[in-house]
């Protein structure tokens, strides 16, 4: 049951945008993606427009679930913007959003045609300028958790080799938070896919409790070498249905433990979700809660979903059940169960929020036998 931890302010800032993604009338994902030629009109049905984002898709998640969240980012004074902030009031979440005169508020064209994986068409808009200053630290005194999301998208956080987010993650340490770090998919012509990221890593990381990327995210910017190999051996297919849990996985999971992250969570798509932590001793230090996390290695396979209409906001809105769970003082094994059944139920509505279920009915979904998609290797 929920207790004190669980019942304190949970913080989700960084990146923020709006989403928007057409539906198309072809189910053929592969016929689609071959349709995009010079001069080629494709038909396609109505668009769902929602918000997206770290900021939005947990945060919002974890409202869903019911915790108490403080959102904190940036947007344009634009119509967006404006369409945005309102999907925020719409669900009722608390929010500090600052509104940055004459910028663009964040959007993402998602095409997500059914069998594929999504392409993302992104501007970072006024994502580029959060910074430090944004972030209100006097609401911080009231708060349990810091969640931060998407520094891999936000250009102040992985400039000058990530002073300024190892800076931000510093201060929220001294205030005695538990805090969480994710990230997202780069473009690998951007100025972020040509930063030192092993030395981002190591600058922030040991102020980060909880890493939770994607394994394609992480190695990408972690291990060049190896992410080329699983695309090449992947040859255009999911990169996560080729994974070898001990050769791939937990390799890469290690090494940002190396780098000081406490735990790390590998969010591995439709494969599943892979928690691994490190020593007692690096959880001394922490809340008493913490203490049984230690030297933990557990793979959790994915759930079938009832039906799948957009993966958009999957990895998020499991990263929120996954931190909901954790200060409800669950065990890590729960956790990362609850995370991985609240990804599968993210991805029967186009919009993040709309398919999530309260715990209890996870809970029970999986005692009578929910169906799991063994698709991790050896």
């Amino acid at each position: 049951m929920p207790d004190e931890a669980g019942n304190k302010k949970i913080i989700v800032a960084g990146h923020i945008s709006l989403d928007i993604t057409p539906v198309f009338k072809c189910s053929d994902g592969r016929k689609i993606l071959r349709s995009f030629q010079p001069g080629k009109l494709l038909e396609v049905g109505k668009a769902n427009i929602c918000g997206g984002g770290a900021v939005f898709n947990t945060g919002l998640g974890l409202h869903a679930l019911g915790a108490d969240v403080l959102l904190m980012a940036n947007t344009g004074d634009d119509d967006f913007g404006q369409i945005l902030k309102g999907k925020i009031q719409e669900r009722g979440c608390e929010s500090c959003i600052t509104v940055i005169p004459g910028e663009d508020t964040s959007y993402t064209i998602v095409l997500a045609p059914k069998g594929v994986d999504r392409l993302f068409l992104h501007n970072p808009g006024c994502n580029d300028t959060f910074g430090f200053e944004h972030v209100d630290f006097s609401k911080m005194a009231k708060a349990a958790h810091f969640h931060f999301g998407y520094p891999t998208l936000m250009k102040r956080f992985y400039q000058n080799d990530g002073l300024e987010l190892k800076e931000l993650f510093y201060r929220i340490k001294e205030l005695g938070l538990t805090t969480s770090l994710d990230l997202a998919a780069v473009d690998p012509e951007s100025e972020a896919a040509s930063c030192r990221w092993e030395r981002i890593f190591d600058s922030v990381l040991p102020y980060v409790d909880f890493f939770v990327p994607s394994i394609e995210e992480l190695g990408f910017l972690l291990n060049r070498p190896l992410y080329e190999k699983w695309q090449e051996i992947a040859d255009g297919d999911d990169i996560t249905s080729i994974l070898s849990l001990k050769k791939d996985v937990e390799t890469i999971a290690d090494q940002a433990l190396q780098l000081g992250a406490k735990a790390v969570l590998l969010k591995c798509g439709a494969a599943g979700m892979y928690l691994k932590t490190t020593s007692r001793q690096a959880f001394a230090d922490g809340p008493d809660f913490l203490k049984g996390w230690a030297d933990i290695s557990y793979f959790q396979n994915s759930f079938l979903p009832d039906r799948i209409l957009s993966a958009t906001g999957a990895g998020d809105t499991s990263i929120a059940a996954f931190i909901k769970a954790m200060l409800e003082k669950r065990s890590p094994e729960e956790c990362v169960k609850l995370a991985s059944a609240t990804g599968a139920s993210c991805v029967t509505a186009y919009d993040t929020v709309s398919g999530l279920l309260p715990f209890k009915t996870l809970e029970k979904k999986i005692k009578n036998g929910w169906e799991e998609q063994k698709r991790i290797l050896p």
